[in-house]
């Protein structure tokens, strides 16, 4: 009989101080308004969320026009751009917004800098929504790059007038290496280095960094279209740790398992625990297994919620 497997869990992992609050917003909306309510776009990227908030009473869209006249409208963590918020407005629609704040942040910083006349060029993925939202917030366009390899085809106005931005939710060493070569052609570009990536993509970027060090495989909890699960799987399989992004416990492959003593287990930003327990019966389920935590970076950040629904935290607060 195989001995059991050592299951080494990641610190941190899991839901952010973004995605909470979103999901926070939803779920009071529902309290205070009823459903329905709209969401336009996922409101985070994780399909179990979603459904959950759905069975509640959220509906979600791919647009505003889709969202009938009068009925509250949320804007997912991911941020809009400037147009969608304008067609909301045209219409009057109640809209509270759940952009992440550290997101709202990077569009400040890219309006910044187009009033300073400098061109902007974001660092991102193409058709990601966070990277679509910021194109629709910065002034005057923006240049995207989504890796080194592009930056020696971009074409700018000036050289001397240049500032960068990034997605929050890249890989910090990718980022890094993009900013060099941008640096490298335009030696006067200004910008934030790599602190425009969030806080929680960092530490659950250095947590995986050290759990691929001490284990045989790496599971990563998280959704396909995730950016930040994305680069947790990949980033484990540079440190030369096989690595499998999964939705859930279901997608657990038993050959994954074979000959393997010791597994690092992590979820991205906007993957619930429960997700990461469940992979955890599995796995025990298969083999049997010890459970162990790996220390990481404490976080403590909690975001206020949007002033629309400070009555609902106010009268909960109180016992209501």
């Amino acid at each position: 009989m195989s001995e059991p497997i050592e299951i080494i869990l990641a610190n941190p992992r899991g839901f952010c101080a973004g995605v909470e609050r979103a999901i926070e917003i939803v779920e009071r909306a529902l309290l205070k308004y009823g459903p329905p309510i709209y969401v336009r776009h996922e409101i985070v990227h994780n399909k179990h969320v979603v459904e959950s908030l759905r069975a509640k009473g959220a509906i979600f869209v791919d647009e505003v026009d889709e969202i009938p006249d009068g009925a509250v409208t949320i804007f997912s963590a991911h941020g809009v751009a400037e147009k969608v918020e304008d067609a909301a407005r045209n219409r009057d629609l109640p809209v509270i917004d759940a952009t992440c704040p550290l997101v709202s942040k990077v569009h400040k910083e890219g309006q910044n800098q187009a009033a300073r006349e400098r061109q902007v060029i974001l660092i991102g993925h193409r058709g990601h929504p966070e990277v679509e939202g910021t194109q629709g917030r910065i002034p005057g366009g923006v240049l995207l790059v989504s890796d080194p390899s592009e930056v020696d085809n971009l074409e700018v106005r000036d050289p001397e007038k240049l500032a960068y931005v990034t997605q929050t939710t890249l890989s910090v060493d990718e980022t890094r290496t993009t900013i060099d070569a941008l640096k490298k052609r335009f030696p006067s570009i200004v910008g934030p280095d790599v602190k425009d990536i969030c806080y929680a993509t960092q530490n659950r970027q250095q947590a995986v960094r050290e759990l691929s060090k001490v284990v045989d495989l790496l599971l990563v909890v998280g959704a396909k279209n995730s950016s930040n699960s994305n680069r947790l799987a990949e980033l484990g399989g540079e440190n030369g740790t096989p690595s499998y992004l999964i939705d859930d416990a279901s997608m657990i492959e038993d050959k994954w398992l074979e000959g393997v003593s010791k597994v690092g287990l992590t979820a991205g930003a906007s993957a619930p625990e429960e997700l990461v327990q469940g992979v955890v019966a599995r796995i025990s389920e298969v083999r049997g297994a010890t459970v162990s935590n790996l220390e990481g970076a404490e976080e403590n950040v909690v975001f206020k919620l949007p002033r629309e629904l400070l009555d609902v935290q106010r009268a909960e607060a109180a016992g209501d």
